[in-house]
């Protein structure tokens, strides 16, 4: 058989050659794809620890902090300059600077209303004395003319008849102004003291209001009571929540900014009440924070509230949710409140099960399965899932380690 094949070599050495080669390639081309790579991403199914965990965003909050408030005694108040958010002051550093215009504009004419108003209580004092004189010496000649009238009246024996009757006249009319002189005594005293009691009330008035003034004028620079990071407070506006800034105008007691106790630190969440029974008081948990990328923060479940209530930060329809505080172990100085944080709890372990991602299990018809890679193709195999957590599963039948599975529907159409 050698020799005939090297005969026909011989003989026919250009024909023999190609179909060698094609017959390699064919073999080279079988074997290759036989072997293939998928075209979609894959990957290996694992045996390892399972966590079922339950992840909750939530946000850094201070337990205990010092609020910086406009002052209530101001009328409008424009804000001139203002701490950045986070900056560090130090006690009596200024926070926040307001316009004195106008309050200097207002504390002058208090001043000047209280001048006036003394000034007025002086006046009124003054005609009060000069008309209470005026009143007693009218007073004083009507009981002499009231006197003299008498006298003259006790001389009706010696007298005529009518002589007795003029004089006794002249004692009626000396009685009836001796009264009215009493009563406009009487009556000016009142009107006086009337008189001088308003002006004292405009004047009194007029110190509370330039008092008010000076106090407020004194409280145009708020400054930092403690030592610490300045975290300035979310304003409601129809655009959305803000903080104040620079030119902006504040209500009298609007909140401003606050002074947080770093040492107070924790994180607040709220879990929806299908998760409520989950978590159980002193659980650890991992926090990582959206700021601080490099670290990952180890804390404990510190309450969780007895009352569901109502999350209008939700959405329609509003959900009903638990408070959750969850206590750090260690604290950064890096961490401010507002800060936005991502809370994984761990609920339970299971080791050495069967584990791939979610995105490799597909469903259809009320069934679950994956796509596995056997040979050049895949295999769609039914497998039961048993747990789930995030976007992990557990395999309990249908795989095995080490199977390669798809991550795509192979069979969907591009």
């Amino acid at each position: 058989m050698i020799r005939g094949f090297q005969s026909s070599w011989k003989r026919y050495p250009r024909l023999v050659t190609p179909v060698l080669v094609g017959g390699c390639v064919l073999l080279i081309g079988a074997i290759r794809f036989t072997h293939r790579a998928p075209a979609i991403p894959t990957i290996t199914v694992r045996r390892g620890e399972f966590l079922d965990s339950l992840e909750i965003r939530g946000e850094i909050k201070a337990l205990r902090s010092i609020g910086v408030t406009a002052p209530a005694e101001a009328g409008d108040l424009q804000i001139l300059k203002l701490a950045n958010d986070g900056a560090k002051v130090h006690q009596g550093d200024p926070i926040v600077e307001f316009d004195r215009t106008k309050t200097e504009q207002d504390l002058a004419q208090y001043r000047s209303s209280l001048k006036y108003a003394d000034a007025d209580i002086e006046q009124a004092r003054a005609q009060a004395r000069l008309t209470e004189e005026q009143d007693l010496t009218a007073v004083s000649r009507a009981t002499y003319d009231l006197k003299s009238a008498q006298l003259d009246a006790g001389k009706q024996e010696i007298v005529s008849k009518i002589d007795g009757a003029e004089a006794q006249l002249k004692v009626d009319d000396a009685k009836q102004a001796l009264r009215q002189a009493e009563a406009k005594l009487k009556s000016d005293r009142t009107a006086s003291k009337a008189t001088i009691d308003g002006k004292i009330q405009a004047s009194k008035k007029a110190a509370f209001d330039m008092q008010r003034a000076e106090t407020a004028l004194s409280k145009m620079t708020l400054r930092a009571p403690v030592t610490g990071i300045v975290s300035l407070v979310m304003v409601p506006r129809m655009d959305g929540p803000t903080p104040f800034k620079p030119g902006d105008r504040a209500w009298p007691g609007a909140p401003i900014a606050e002074l947080p106790d770093t040492s107070s630190l924790l994180v607040s969440a709220r879990v929806d009440e299908t998760e409520r029974g989950r978590l159980t008081l002193s659980q650890p948990v991992a926090v990582h924070v959206d700021a601080i990328p490099d670290r990952q923060f180890a804390g404990k479940i510190e309450d969780i509230s007895t009352i569901a209530s109502e999350d209008y930060s939700a959405g329609w329809p509003i959900p009903r949710n638990f408070d959750l505080l969850v206590t750090l172990d260690h604290v950064d100085p890096r961490l401010r409140p507002g800060m936005s944080a991502q809370i994984t709890i761990i609920i339970d372990r299971i080791p050495e099960v069967l584990i791939i991602p979610v995105r490799a299990t597909f469903q259809r018809e009320g069934a679950t399965f994956a796509y596995a890679w056997v040979g050049s193709r895949f295999h769609e195999q039914a497998i039961v899932v048993s747990r789930r957590s995030g976007d992990e599963v557990v395999v309990a039948k249908g795989l095995q380690a080490g199977d390669r599975i798809a991550l795509q529907d192979p069979t969907a159409k591009e």
